[in-house]
């Protein structure tokens, strides 16, 4: 047993003690915060707090990208994309050619990954924005036209940007189902 010659110094022992004590408890808790903030930001499971996930499906990637940016599932909701591909005849005043066995699997990839099965926190705004709606476009999203208000009519008529459709044009991350601010650059 250690003793004191009084009681200041047995105090002030404690009270390093006590302060090295929780030092310890609050480094140990930082570097908790930093490891959990760092293990939501890998590839596979950063989409489950802010980001949606990349597009992992190589025939969607191929038929669909192959003409425009292969748009996340989880940016509409399942029966938006049901309605998208029943109407695959007349695309948005475009025919596409697309085989049975495609259009089946590229719907079930779009449906089983859609906004109302996702957890990303983009996918529960655009779904809360929707209030029941069941739109055909990704542009006609309230909470996606509301994120864009701002920007003037002119910016989607640049040849560079073209149209509110065209996420690439100004978010850099979007491939990558990365859609935050801090990531946007509009192009002249």
């Amino acid at each position: 047993m250690c003793r004191f010659r009084n009681k200041a110094t047995w105090g002030i022992s404690l009270l390093v003690i006590l302060v090295f004590w929780a030092a310890t408890i609050f480094a140990d808790d930082d570097s908790k915060k930093h490891r959990n903030h760092e293990s939501r930001h890998t590839d596979d499971n950063h989409h489950e707090d802010e980001d949606l996930k990349p597009v992992r499906n190589s025939i969607y990637t191929d038929q669909c990208g192959a003409c425009h940016f292969a748009y996340q599932p989880e940016l509409m909701p399942a029966e938006s994309w049901k309605q998208v591909l029943d109407g695959i005849d007349d695309h948005f005043g475009e025919t596409v050619d697309l085989d049975g066995e495609a259009r089946h699997e590229i719907l079930g990839y779009l449906t089983s990954n859609a906004a109302n099965n996702s957890s990303a926190k983009l996918s529960r705004k655009i779904m809360r924005s929707l209030a029941g709606r069941t739109p055909m476009r990704i542009t006609d999203i309230p909470y996606v036209r509301k994120e864009h208000h701002e920007l003037p009519p002119q910016v989607f008529k640049r040849p560079s940007v073209g149209s509110l459709a065209n996420c690439i044009a100004c978010h850099q991350t979007a491939e990558n189902g990365v859609y935050d601010d801090d990531w946007v650059s509009i192009p002249q």
